[in-house]
């Protein structure tokens, strides 16, 4: 199946170096994967993954490890951001 995955300020750098200034990457992926087994496959710092949505929606932290995704689906995550 394939999505498209978005990453944004500083975990762009966990893209393919040709695709960091989209901030976006295509994933063809096997049926049945989750948002938790993507955030591992790409090697995501924890603690930096923060806001994640599937679709425009949000996706809590206790529903991201079961989190089935579909076909066409559009998984974005940003980290935690700080401000003053």
């Amino acid at each position: 199946m394939k999505i498209t995955f978005k990453l944004f300020a500083t975990l762009t750098d966990y893209l393919p170096t040709t695709d960091k200034y989209t901030n976006l990457v295509e994933l063809d992926l096997p049926t049945g994967t989750t948002i938790g087994q993507v955030i591992t496959q790409h090697r995501l710092p924890e603690k930096w993954v923060h806001l994640v949505l599937v679709n425009g929606s949000y996706v809590a932290p206790e529903q991201r490890l079961a989190h089935v995704l579909q076909e066409g689906d559009t998984l974005a995550i940003w980290p935690p951001i700080a401000g003053g």
